[in-house]
């Protein structure tokens, strides 16, 4: 029975991989979600790899960096392809008798807390040996820095966990905290189970978002803390095969 799931799991990853994911991963949950999604305790990851050339713009098209309407675009266009792949996929576990549950690419949801969704992507993507979370509070890849997007699926399939976790490779650098026009950004290192607001306050990041950016999409992007990151710009050419145990990528 494990055998056929996994050859299943293989066919949906080549699957989303043919569609652009860059990176699918696994991961069991069950210590870090909230009682209302107990019964879906394991979680699968999409890594989306942005468009370097947008990115790059953010860095290059004023004498500061600043956000630019090509990235708002592809921010917002990003999001949906997450959204729809989550939902293939979610109806894909179902059709094997799975129950499955699509955590929105980016949106805040006011009963969990402000700036906060239902589940935290990069929770997810960190468990699952993708990443890490940066000073920035970003989730960061070790093959395309914070230049992604993340989706989740919450499922009650058992998945091949892999236990790999990615190591920090933050620590003595400040680029982002140094770049944040909000000074947002305290500079500290992440510790495992420490509240965000160690890392990053969040209503100072969004009302300078707000006010300094209102002329693209109305103040609601940013991306400089994530076009500065030295791990985003080393941008490494990807071989197509899986990587690791529950972890594949591709280009």
């Amino acid at each position: 029975m494990q055998q056929t799931t996994d050859l299943y799991l293989r066919r949906l990853c080549r699957s989303l991989t043919a569609n652009g994911v860059a990176q699918v991963g696994y991961s069991h949950l069950a210590a870090v979600l909230p009682p209302r999604y107990a019964g879906l305790p394991w979680g699968i990851s999409l890594v989306f790899r942005l468009s370097t050339a947008v990115v790059d713009e953010i860095l290059t098209v004023k004498d500061t960096p600043s956000p630019t309407f090509s990235y708002f675009q592809h921010y917002r266009a990003v999001n949906a392809f997450l959204d729809q792949q989550t939902l293939w996929l979610c109806t894909m576990l179902e059709r094997r008798g799975y129950r499955a549950l699509p955590v929105p690419a980016s949106q805040s949801v006011k009963d969990m807390g402000p700036y906060s969704g239902i589940f935290p992507h990069k929770t997810a993507a960190v468990l699952a040996g993708l990443g890490w979370i940066g000073k920035s509070a970003l989730f960061v890849s070790p093959e395309f820095g914070p230049r992604v997007r993340l989706a989740t699926v919450l499922t009650d399939m058992p998945l091949p966990v892999a236990h790999n976790r990615v190591p920090n490779g933050c620590h003595g650098c400040r680029a982002c905290a140094d770049a944040c026009p909000a000074g947002a950004i305290s500079g500290q290192d992440y510790q495992p189970g420490a509240p965000r607001s160690t890392l990053l306050d969040p209503q100072a990041c969004s009302e300078h978002m707000k006010r300094a950016y209102r002329d693209i999409g109305r103040g609601a992007v940013c991306g400089i803390c994530m076009a500065v990151c030295p791990y985003g710009k080393q941008r490494p050419a990807l071989q197509d095969k899986p990587v690791a145990t529950g972890r594949t990528q591709t280009e």
